[in-house]
Protein backbone atom coordinates (compact mmCIF):
# COMPACT_ATOMS: atom_id res chain seq x y z
CA UNK A 1 0.00 0.00 0.00
CA UNK A 2 2.96 2.25 0.28
CA UNK A 3 3.76 2.25 -2.86
CA UNK A 4 0.13 3.60 -3.89
CA UNK A 5 -0.03 6.44 -0.64
CA UNK A 6 3.55 7.52 -0.91
CA UNK A 7 3.48 9.22 -4.35
CA UNK A 8 -0.26 10.51 -3.39
CA UNK A 9 1.21 12.78 -0.30
CA UNK A 10 4.68 13.86 -2.27
CA UNK A 11 2.18 14.84 -4.92
CA UNK A 12 -0.40 17.12 -2.73
CA UNK A 13 2.81 18.49 -0.91
CA UNK A 14 4.07 19.60 -3.51
CA UNK A 15 1.23 21.46 -4.72
CA UNK A 16 0.18 23.51 -1.85
CA UNK A 17 3.32 23.90 -0.84
CA UNK A 18 5.09 27.25 -1.05
CA UNK A 19 2.43 29.55 -3.27
CA UNK A 20 0.03 30.51 -0.53
CA UNK A 21 -0.03 34.29 0.50
CA UNK A 22 0.39 34.72 3.72
CA UNK A 23 -2.52 35.80 6.68
CA UNK A 24 -1.75 39.46 6.28
CA UNK A 25 -2.66 39.75 2.54
CA UNK A 26 -6.00 37.36 2.60
CA UNK A 27 -6.99 40.14 5.63
CA UNK A 28 -6.02 42.88 3.08
CA UNK A 29 -7.89 41.31 0.38
CA UNK A 30 -11.04 41.35 2.42
CA UNK A 31 -10.75 44.55 3.92
CA UNK A 32 -10.75 45.60 0.03
CA UNK A 33 -14.23 43.30 -0.45
CA UNK A 34 -15.89 44.98 2.47
CA UNK A 35 -14.71 48.60 0.79
CA UNK A 36 -16.36 47.35 -2.19
CA UNK A 37 -19.87 46.40 -0.96
CA UNK A 38 -19.76 49.83 0.33
CA UNK A 39 -19.27 49.60 3.79
CA UNK A 40 -16.35 51.05 6.21
CA UNK A 41 -13.67 47.95 7.48
CA UNK A 42 -12.62 50.38 10.34
CA UNK A 43 -16.14 50.46 11.80
CA UNK A 44 -16.42 48.77 15.14
CA UNK A 45 -18.89 45.92 13.57
CA UNK A 46 -16.46 44.83 11.00
CA UNK A 47 -13.02 45.85 12.72
CA UNK A 48 -12.21 42.12 13.41
CA UNK A 49 -13.90 40.94 10.44
CA UNK A 50 -11.07 40.38 8.06
CA UNK A 51 -9.38 38.24 10.81
CA UNK A 52 -12.67 36.36 11.34
CA UNK A 53 -13.14 35.15 7.89
CA UNK A 54 -9.77 33.95 6.98
CA UNK A 55 -9.53 31.68 9.82
CA UNK A 56 -13.06 30.40 8.95
CA UNK A 57 -11.72 29.86 5.67
CA UNK A 58 -8.87 28.10 7.04
CA UNK A 59 -11.58 25.91 8.75
CA UNK A 60 -13.93 25.75 5.01
CA UNK A 61 -10.64 24.71 3.12
CA UNK A 62 -8.95 22.63 5.63
CA UNK A 63 -8.87 19.63 3.02
CA UNK A 64 -6.37 21.27 0.97
CA UNK A 65 -4.16 20.32 3.92
CA UNK A 66 -5.31 16.46 3.65
CA UNK A 67 -4.37 13.48 2.07
CA UNK A 68 -7.40 11.32 1.92
CA UNK A 69 -5.59 8.26 1.04
CA UNK A 70 -3.24 8.18 3.67
CA UNK A 71 -6.59 8.23 5.90
CA UNK A 72 -7.45 5.03 4.62
CA UNK A 73 -4.12 3.62 4.95
CA UNK A 74 -4.62 1.62 8.35
CA UNK A 75 -6.98 -1.56 7.20
CA UNK A 76 -8.14 -4.44 9.13
CA UNK A 77 -7.76 -8.17 8.08
CA UNK A 78 -9.09 -10.17 10.65
CA UNK A 79 -13.15 -10.08 8.89
CA UNK A 80 -13.73 -13.84 9.59
CA UNK A 81 -13.92 -13.59 5.24
CA UNK A 82 -16.81 -11.08 4.80
CA UNK A 83 -17.39 -10.38 1.71
CA UNK A 84 -20.59 -8.04 1.59
CA UNK A 85 -21.84 -4.73 0.96
CA UNK A 86 -20.80 -2.34 3.71
CA UNK A 87 -22.32 1.38 3.80
CA UNK A 88 -21.90 4.40 5.83
CA UNK A 89 -25.03 6.31 4.75
CA UNK A 90 -25.88 9.84 5.01
CA UNK A 91 -22.75 11.19 6.16
CA UNK A 92 -23.19 15.33 6.49
CA UNK A 93 -20.44 17.80 4.95
CA UNK A 94 -20.25 20.99 4.02
CA UNK A 95 -18.04 22.31 0.92
CA UNK A 96 -17.87 25.62 -1.42
CA UNK A 97 -18.74 26.32 -4.93
CA UNK A 98 -16.14 26.73 -7.05
CA UNK A 99 -17.72 29.02 -9.05
CA UNK A 100 -19.17 31.50 -6.19
CA UNK A 101 -18.06 30.56 -3.08
CA UNK A 102 -20.88 29.68 -2.04
CA UNK A 103 -21.91 26.80 0.17
CA UNK A 104 -22.71 23.14 -0.82
CA UNK A 105 -24.62 21.22 2.18
CA UNK A 106 -25.31 17.86 1.89
CA UNK A 107 -24.62 14.23 2.29
CA UNK A 108 -23.12 11.60 1.21
CA UNK A 109 -23.81 7.43 0.84
CA UNK A 110 -20.18 5.46 0.76
CA UNK A 111 -20.49 1.68 -0.49
CA UNK A 112 -17.67 -0.98 -0.98
CA UNK A 113 -17.45 -4.79 -1.08
CA UNK A 114 -14.73 -5.69 0.35
CA UNK A 115 -11.34 -7.76 -0.72
CA UNK A 116 -10.08 -9.37 2.10
CA UNK A 117 -9.45 -6.29 4.53
CA UNK A 118 -11.60 -3.43 5.76
CA UNK A 119 -11.34 -0.11 7.08
CA UNK A 120 -12.36 1.83 9.55
CA UNK A 121 -16.09 2.99 9.16
CA UNK A 122 -14.77 6.70 10.54
CA UNK A 123 -11.88 6.86 7.75
CA UNK A 124 -14.60 7.07 5.36
CA UNK A 125 -16.44 9.94 6.72
CA UNK A 126 -12.76 12.00 7.09
CA UNK A 127 -12.55 11.01 3.28
CA UNK A 128 -15.27 12.26 2.29
CA UNK A 129 -14.70 15.76 4.47
CA UNK A 130 -11.48 16.13 3.26
CA UNK A 131 -12.64 16.34 -0.33
CA UNK A 132 -15.60 18.49 0.70
CA UNK A 133 -13.44 20.99 2.54
CA UNK A 134 -12.13 22.19 -1.10
CA UNK A 135 -13.50 24.74 -3.59
CA UNK A 136 -15.65 22.12 -4.96
CA UNK A 137 -18.04 20.84 -7.76
CA UNK A 138 -20.19 18.02 -6.84
CA UNK A 139 -19.70 15.62 -9.61
CA UNK A 140 -15.95 16.09 -9.39
CA UNK A 141 -16.27 15.45 -5.50
CA UNK A 142 -18.35 12.10 -6.35
CA UNK A 143 -15.80 10.23 -8.26
CA UNK A 144 -12.66 11.74 -6.13
CA UNK A 145 -14.01 9.99 -3.38
CA UNK A 146 -14.84 6.59 -5.11
CA UNK A 147 -11.59 6.65 -7.02
CA UNK A 148 -9.68 7.31 -4.23
CA UNK A 149 -11.19 4.27 -1.86
CA UNK A 150 -10.79 2.19 -5.38
CA UNK A 151 -7.29 2.85 -5.37
CA UNK A 152 -6.34 2.75 -1.98
CA UNK A 153 -8.52 -0.30 -0.87
CA UNK A 154 -8.78 -2.39 -4.03
CA UNK A 155 -12.28 -3.60 -3.19
CA UNK A 156 -14.42 -5.36 -5.29
CA UNK A 157 -16.49 -2.64 -5.66
CA UNK A 158 -16.96 1.27 -4.94
CA UNK A 159 -20.14 3.01 -4.76
CA UNK A 160 -20.43 7.05 -3.61
CA UNK A 161 -23.71 8.87 -3.92
CA UNK A 162 -24.14 12.47 -2.95
CA UNK A 163 -27.31 14.67 -2.49
CA UNK A 164 -26.45 18.08 -1.64
CA UNK A 165 -28.38 21.68 -1.79
CA UNK A 166 -26.20 23.91 -3.85
CA UNK A 167 -26.87 27.84 -2.55
CA UNK A 168 -25.22 29.43 -5.51
CA UNK A 169 -28.66 28.23 -7.43
CA UNK A 170 -30.65 28.52 -4.03
CA UNK A 171 -30.22 32.02 -2.99
CA UNK A 172 -28.63 33.17 -5.90
CA UNK A 173 -29.26 33.57 -9.51
CA UNK A 174 -32.33 31.48 -10.51
CA UNK A 175 -32.96 31.36 -6.48
CA UNK A 176 -34.79 27.83 -6.49
CA UNK A 177 -34.55 27.04 -3.02
CA UNK A 178 -35.70 23.16 -2.25
CA UNK A 179 -33.73 21.85 -5.19
CA UNK A 180 -31.11 19.14 -4.61
CA UNK A 181 -28.85 17.63 -6.91
CA UNK A 182 -28.02 14.04 -6.50
CA UNK A 183 -24.46 12.70 -7.97
CA UNK A 184 -23.20 8.98 -8.18
CA UNK A 185 -20.24 6.81 -8.88
CA UNK A 186 -20.27 3.41 -9.32
CA UNK A 187 -17.02 1.04 -9.77
CA UNK A 188 -15.95 -2.63 -10.08
CA UNK A 189 -18.81 -4.46 -9.15
CA UNK A 190 -21.35 -1.46 -8.47
CA UNK A 191 -20.90 -0.97 -12.33
CA UNK A 192 -21.00 -4.41 -13.23
CA UNK A 193 -23.70 -6.06 -10.93
CA UNK A 194 -27.04 -5.30 -11.52
CA UNK A 195 -28.33 -6.86 -7.71
CA UNK A 196 -25.26 -4.65 -6.25
CA UNK A 197 -25.97 -1.25 -7.41
CA UNK A 198 -29.66 -1.79 -6.92
CA UNK A 199 -29.05 -3.16 -3.03
CA UNK A 200 -27.06 0.49 -2.50
CA UNK A 201 -29.43 2.65 -4.30
CA UNK A 202 -31.95 1.07 -2.12
CA UNK A 203 -30.52 1.99 0.85
CA UNK A 204 -29.42 5.61 -0.09
CA UNK A 205 -32.90 6.05 -1.34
Amino acid sequence: MDAIVKPLARDLQAEHDDSRPDRSEVESALRTIIRWTGDDPDRPGLLETPARVTRAFEEYFAGYRQDPALLLQKTFEEIEGYDEMIVLGGIPFESHCEHHLAPIIGRAWVAYVPRGRVVGISKLARVVDAYAKRLQIQEKMTAQIADTIERVLQPQGVGVIIKATHHCMTTRGVHKPGTELVTSRMLGCFRDNPVSRHEFLAVAH
